[in-house]
């Protein structure tokens, strides 16, 4: 496994619907939040994990591509079914990595990397003057009824609110060149499909709408790390562009 080079995208992550990624309520309090919003513990600011981004990506490519789904995960109640055959040619193993298990096949590191996602300088702030009862965010009440009675079971939902904006990036790590335009379409494409699926929970309900903006990829070849020299890097900017277009220009910026 030779390290050719290491790709960035970076840009920025648009909340177009409430965003609900689920955090640890600490405490109970009569009339509070049935369910609340991770939080950096610093800031006190909301933000999108990593590996909330990574699994929802890891996911779609394994649906698009119709890879077999084995339990290779969880509990014997709630088990966790996901795509791991380990064959070093596979789309879906060689970008997110794969544990040997009962395969008997060989284990494959991961050539991904999903940064946190934290609150640009404007968006933080906006959020902060927001007049709501919890800061940052909004409160979402949601209702189930009984079908028979009517009776109603309110629960208080905490959400990102629409608008507010995260940067992104993302770390590909190519060591077989063959595979890299294919890897980057691919790792474009599992973005395109979150646009139209959704990102956290209640996404059947209405959150989670978001919209990707890539504003640049740079490659930096190992020379770059081992020489030191800047003049190795190369950046293409893909400001205002959609993820199809980027899509496209892939193999011309490669």
């Amino acid at each position: 496994m030779a390290l050719k080079a290491k790709y960035i995208f970076s840009g920025e992550i648009e909340v177009l619907t409430g965003l609900h990624i689920g955090g640890v309520t600490l405490s109970v309090s009569i009339g509070g939040l049935d369910s609340t919003v991770i939080r950096d513990p610093k800031t006190n600011q909301p933000y999108i994990p990593g590996s909330s981004l990574k699994g929802k990506m890891r996911s779609l490519l394994e649906l698009s591509l119709n890879k077999d789904l084995d339990r290779n995960g969880g509990t014997h109640n709630n088990p966790i079914y996901r795509h791991e055959c380990t064959d070093k040619e596979c789309e879906v193993c060689r970008v997110f990595g794969a544990t040997s298990g009962k395969s008997g096949g060989e284990n494959i590191p991961s050539k991904i990397v999903v940064r946190d996602s934290f609150l640009t300088k404007e968006s933080a702030k906006e959020l902060f003057n927001l007049d709501t009862d919890v800061p940052y965010t909004e409160w979402k009440t949601e209702n189930s009824l009984d079908r028979v009675t009517a009776a109603a079971n309110p629960r208080q939902i905490e959400r990102v609110p629409a608008g507010a904006r995260f940067k992104f990036e993302i770390v590909y790590t190519a060591y077989d060149e063959s595979h890299v335009e294919e890897d980057i379409k691919n790792i474009l494409g599992t973005l395109k499909m979150i646009e139209d699926d959704y990102l956290g929970g209640g996404g059947s309900r209405g959150s989670g709408k978001v919209k990707f903006h890539l504003k640049s990829i740079e490659k930096r070849p190992i020379e770059y790390y081992l020489e030191g020299d800047d003049t190795k890097k190369l950046k293409q900017e893909f400001e205002g562009k959609s993820l199809e277009e980027a899509s496209e220009l892939i193999s011309e910026v490669l």
